[in-house]
């Protein structure tokens, strides 16, 4: 199951979800093309366990660096996908400023859910995973019925469907939490951050959950 695109207009221009996703591209060309390699750049700006857990110098910059740095090209591509699909109507929802500090915050909020999975752990975390998590949780609790344009593999061959958001990121949320039970004795070994994209997701949730609870105390 692959979204691509949705049926949710928006009202203003998407101005910080291109800007990070053109961060993003900045970054991974940086990695890519570095004298010193990848490995030196995950290593010199991945976001440690260990090193958060003990709040060390330069760990909280490295949560941030960490958010724009991926490991290849299916990587980056699956994440800015699922940013660029439901990202605009966060924002539109948020405002500019608003997404902004909301995106970071949810990338933090999802580094730290993996180091407390793996507060030992000296393998870097990197990628936007967690704080797209986050505008996940965000749109399904925002807009569970858009229509969001899927493709669907039966086989060698490939379908278009129009599902409501509920059951795109509904499925996405079971797989990351199913995930997260079976490698949760292998966190820190490496491997994909499950717990940081559930931290993510669930903050992402709690977050809009607040927002429309007191616009709602407010209206009555």
């Amino acid at each position: 199951m692959i979204p691509f695109k949705d049926d949710n207009p928006t009202e203003r221009f998407p101005y910080i979800t291109i800007a990070l996703i053109v961060a993003n591209a900045i970054a991974f060309l940086i990695e890519m093309f570095h004298p010193l390699g990848q490995r030196y750049i995950v290593f010199e700006y991945g976001a440690v366990p260990s090193q958060m857990m003990s709040f060390q110098a330069g760990a909280l910059a490295d949560t941030f660096s960490s958010m724009f740095l991926h490991g290849g090209l299916f990587h980056i591509g699956g994440n800015m996908l699922y940013l660029w699909i439901f990202g605009n109507n966060i924002e539109d929802k948020l405002g500019h400023m608003g997404f902004l500090l909301f995106y970071l915050i949810c990338g933090v909020v999802a580094a730290y859910s993996h180091a407390l999975a793996a507060p030992g752990s000296i393998i870097p975390m990197i990628g936007a995973s967690g704080a797209v998590s986050g505008v996940l949780g965000a749109y399904l609790l925002l807009y569970p019925f858009a229509k969001v344009h899927t493709l669907i593999f039966f086989g060698f061959f490939v379908q278009v469907v129009r599902l409501p958001a509920i059951i795109v990121i509904g499925f996405w949320a079971i797989i990351q939490l199913l995930n997260g039970i079976i490698s949760k004795d292998l966190v820190g070994q490496g491997g994909v951050a499950w717990f940081a994209h559930i931290g993510g997701f669930l903050f992402g949730l709690l977050v809009i959950w607040i927002l429309t609870l007191n616009r709602r105390r407010n209206w009555s």
